[in-house]
């Protein structure tokens, strides 16, 4: 028994004295802004009631995936923008352009009574200023 635990002590011994360290590179990948080309809302809103929000997206090549739709309120009640997130692969060998329009969606509750504006991201101009797809929807 005795013999048993002696080989596994010097057999764990080696085991962590050898083993290999691995070499932290940083990320391997990074977040970026997707380009909305279309959305589609209701005419109007109900008070209390929740819609799912569709829109379509661009993604510009085969390292990049969408991870999520970032709402955030801005300005006043009833702005929203929405920016389609993606993961951009960073340790890819080469990136294939594909300019593929997918789909996705958020669900949305209505707690106001007046009219939503939602911008969704579209890019941005020459002058690195972001550009929005804006859309108002009235509240009944």
């Amino acid at each position: 028994m005795m013999k048993k635990i002696a080989v596994l002590l010097v057999l764990s011994a080696v085991v962590c004295l050898s083993s290999c360290t691995l070499e932290d590179d940083g990320p391997n990948f990074h977040f970026a802004p997707l380009q909305i080309t279309a959305a589609q809302l209701p005419d109007t809103f109900r008070l209390s009631e929740t819609y799912r929000i569709n829109f379509t997206y661009l993604r510009p090549d085969n390292c990049t995936f969408y991870d999520y739709p970032d709402v955030r309120k801005p300005q006043g009640a009833n702005i929203r923008e929405v920016v389609a997130i993606g993961i951009v692969r960073t340790d890819m060998d080469a990136c294939e352009d594909l300019m593929e329009e997918n789909e996705a969606a958020f669900d949305f509750a209505i707690i106001y009574n007046e009219p939503y504006t939602f911008r969704f991201y579209q890019g941005e101009d020459n002058a690195g200023e972001p550009q929005y797809l804006e859309v108002t929807v009235p509240v009944n």
